[in-house]
């Protein structure tokens, strides 16, 4: 007797960020096609740097693009140098050159946002990827699925995929509306040309500076060819959420007044920065519903302070893609494996992020002199090795 393979359902990914493309490398790496949608008219990420950690580098290497990412990442030395606000004194640092591999089989890199999309990118076909396709709609009946587009089209599919980001059409469909809070914090962001920048960010280093309200993270990309630095402040009645916003260098000057004088001289140098209100959502208790599902921002937003939330839209779409490889019988069933396998982890990424800004920000005095000697004795990556040695496999 031959026994029929069920086949192939058709998969419709909105969005087409570094989760979205990376669920459809995974698919394609699985053999299963996928469809793109992208609402821009380009793929390009705005912002600007993002740290690839051993469990998101591994991901790199399983896409076969781990070579071409380090062309123009840059590997770090050390990580998780904690500096004081007023003088810079270190109060943690973490040596990467021997220990990152020796722990996690990989190195630790940061790199400009376009080019680990790009790098992902390149393992999707062109064909598979629509641009301009910015989804209104989605109605499900009879096991299938329809999207309607702001452009009058339409697409049908059997699988939905929502990598639309905090502002997830997708999640609304499964979870109900429910707009996000704001945080009370904010976000600046610059790139700064490095003949332009102060001589001790040109290491290969991150560096985060951290003081009452506030921290400041910078570190090189792009080759080491531009400094990259984002900082975190309280949001007071700023509410925009947006990446295109901007701020004036006086704005930010003014967040970080009084505060080492080669900080003040990094953020100087920056030309047009960016500026964000932080977007707060409670952990989802689930992702799916039939055969559509969530994955990175739109199914667990998490605050930037562990620097994880393109390594777990990554781990989504490789767990994802397996799921549904293993389960083409019953898709629904493998969403539901999937959603399993995935919210305990990006619940207690969601929850230790939220939490480190408390602690990030702790106004001088015995609280933070607690912090701080913690900080001295604390091995960051070793105490994070449930982040780093995470294997989707």
């Amino acid at each position: 007797m031959t026994v029929s393979k069920a086949a192939p359902p058709r998969i419709a990914i909105l969005g087409g960020g570094i989760g979205g493309l990376a669920a459809a490398a995974f698919l394609r790496r699985e053999g299963l096609a996928a469809t793109v949608y992208e609402q821009a008219s380009h793929l390009g990420e705005v912002g600007a740097g993002l740290v690839v950690a051993p469990n998101a580098a591994r991901l790199l290497r399983a896409l076969t693009v781990l070579p071409a990412f380090t062309e123009r990442a840059v590997r770090l030395d050390t990580a998780w140098e904690f500096r004081r606000w007023e003088n810079g004194a270190v109060l943690s640092s973490e040596n990467l050159t021997t220990a990152c591999q020796k722990l996690y089989g990989e190195h630790t890199y940061t790199a400009h946002r376009a080019d680990l999309l790009r790098v992902i990118g390149s393992q999707v076909p062109d064909d598979s990827i629509q641009l301009g396709r910015k989804c209104t709609g989605l109605s499900s009946g009879n096991g299938t699925h329809r999207l309607a587009f702001a452009d009058g089209t339409e697409a049908e599919a059997d699988v939905v995929i929502g990598a639309d980001g905090i502002h997830s059409l997708v999640r609304n469909t499964i979870a109900g509306e429910s707009p996000a809070a704001y945080s009370g914090i904010c976000a600046f962001r610059a790139l700064v040309p490095t003949e332009r920048a102060p001589e001790f960010t040109r290491r290969a280093a991150q560096t985060l500076w951290i003081g009452p309200d506030h921290h400041l993270v910078h570190y090189p990309v792009s080759g080491g060819d531009l400094i990259n630095l984002v900082a975190f402040a309280p949001a007071g009645d700023y509410t925009t959420e947006s990446w295109t916003a901007t701020a004036t260098i006086e704005e930010f000057l003014a967040e970080f007044e009084g505060w080492d004088s080669r900080l003040t001289g990094l953020i100087r140098a920056a030309e047009t920065p960016g500026r964000w209100a932080l977007l707060d959502r409670a952990p989802l208790t689930r992702w799916s519903k039939g055969t559509v599902t969530l994955l990175g921002d739109a199914a667990h937003p998490m605050f930037p302070f562990f620097a994880q939330g393109a390594a777990q839209s990554m781990e989504d779409a490789a767990v994802l893609a397996r799921c549904l490889a293993d389960g083409l019988g019953d898709p629904a069933a493998a969403l539901r494996g999937y959603e399993e396998l995935r919210i305990p982890r990006t619940t207690r990424l969601q929850e230790v992020s939220h939490g480190r800004s408390h602690v990030n920000h702790l106004p001088d005095g015995p609280e933070q002199r607690e912090r701080d000697a913690a900080f001295a004795r604390q091995d960051a990556l070793v105490a994070n090795g449930w982040i780093y040695s995470y294997d989707p496999a």
